[in-house]
């Protein structure tokens, strides 16, 4: 099926053959003339979802027993604090959220310049990105892609799917670059997942295709001016240290043999010495002896693949296969805009942080330290990526309501 990239044919096609076989299941569901206690429930999404949970649930198991970081409680009271937020959200009718345009913006811009307030912002391994409210500590960031979700698909929705004139598209565009630079000057790999987000919302929305690759053109030419000035002695630099060398890294290893290129080298050689099963549960001699830092977040990938193989590695990324395309394929059901919108950003922070967490661990991405969804230990993250889930849900849900 081909799908239109510069219209709501992207979304829409296949809209009615999907809508029959909805229909079809909707009418066994019903018994007795009342639904079935799982037809507000979107299987199809959540199987795969609670799986790769269970899956990163082992993986933090198995890392607790030599990382003293990966605290396994933590981990699984963030899992549990994560359900309790997608009941929540499930429940909720995500529909209100469309009108609110502009306090979805400001929260947004909140969310990211709160680690700069002093008293809560404090750093974690060098970066500024974390608050600390009481005993209370989190990452704005996280929740900050949920927001952008909400934003985008707001204020992308109200153009039907079609944007005729470059003023609305710029205006989107910049709709979305205030929040982007405020979270780029804390974390750079969060503000690739905000991106990533944004961008794909609004393609989606019906913008232009010579519109789209201009954009993609200019962010290419003022990346390669950023990393080119930051190279430069005796000018201030817009990235940091850490960030470029991450990036120069990507192209060669041997740049930076201690440091990044090392933690590169390691995770690639875990995830070979993994073999076709792997080395079995919490036999992964690489990543839990200390070879391969920040095992448990960052390179978790690495971790799982050391355990469980190029077999188990493939199951994981099925499920992620699974739950992205299912998403996919609800968005295409709704009439609404704003769902299509909401459920596209979901599979877009989905899709661009497995690509990237995974291929980072295979030396085919740059170094960035975007979590795996659902896998890596810290309890933000999990809440969020959690939420996205109740938030599938309850499209779903509220799914012949919003048609």
């Amino acid at each position: 099926m081909a799908l239109d990239m510069t219209g709501p044919g992207m979304v829409a096609r296949g809209l009615s053959f999907f809508s029959r076989r909805g229909e079809g299941r909707g009418a066994r569901a019903r018994v007795g003339g009342g639904e079935s206690p799982l037809g507000n429930l979107y299987l199809s999404q959540l199987i795969p979802a609670l799986l790769v949970v269970l899956i990163g649930i082992i993986t933090i198991w198995s890392a607790s027993i030599s990382i003293p970081e990966a605290n396994f409680v933590s981990h699984l009271a963030g899992a549990a604090i994560g359900l309790v937020g997608a009941f929540v959200i499930w429940r909720y009718d995500y529909r209100t959220l469309s009108n609110m345009t502009t306090a979805l913006f400001v929260l947004a811009c909140v969310l990211m310049v709160l680690p700069r307030i002093p008293g809560l912002g404090y750093e974690v391994n060098g970066m500024m990105g974390w608050v600390r409210l009481g005993p209370l500590r989190f990452q704005p960031s996280e929740p900050s892609k949920i927001v952008t979700i909400f934003l985008m698909a707001a204020a992308c929705a109200q153009y039907n799917g079609k944007i005729d004139t470059f003023r609305d598209y710029a205006k989107l565009c910049g709709t979305l670059l205030v929040p982007l630079l405020l979270i780029l000057t804390l974390d750079l790999g969060t503000g690739l997942v905000i991106f990533f987000i944004g961008a794909t919302i609004i393609i989606c929305s019906g913008a232009p295709r010579s519109w789209v690759l201009g954009t993609i053109a200019l962010i290419v030419a003022v990346a390669a001016f950023v990393v080119i000035e930051s190279q430069i002695e005796g000018i201030p630099h817009i990235l940091k240290d850490y960030q470029l060398k991450r990036l120069i890294v990507f192209v060669d290893p041997d740049v930076d043999p201690t440091g990044d290129g090392y933690n590169l080298r390691q995770a690639m050689i875990a995830v070979g010495s993994g073999g076709l099963f792997g080395k079995g549960f919490g036999n992964a001699s690489q990543a839990l002896s200390g070879f391969v830092p920040e095992a448990q977040t960052d390179f978790v990938f690495s971790l799982f693949a050391e355990q469980f193989g190029f077999v188990g590695s493939v199951v994981l990324l099925a499920l992620y296969a699974w739950m992205t395309v299912s998403t996919v394929l609800l968005a295409m059901r709704m009439e609404s805009m704003f769902s299509k919108l909401v459920l596209v950003g979901c599979v877009g922070m989905w899709t661009f942080q497995v690509l990237e967490n995974v291929g980072m661990c295979l030396g085919i991405m740059p170094v960035t330290g975007i979590p795996l969804p659902f896998v890596s230990y810290g309890s933000s993250s999990m809440v969020v990526q959690l939420a996205a889930v109740g938030i599938v849900q309850s499209v779903w849900r509220h799914r012949q309501k919003a048609a």
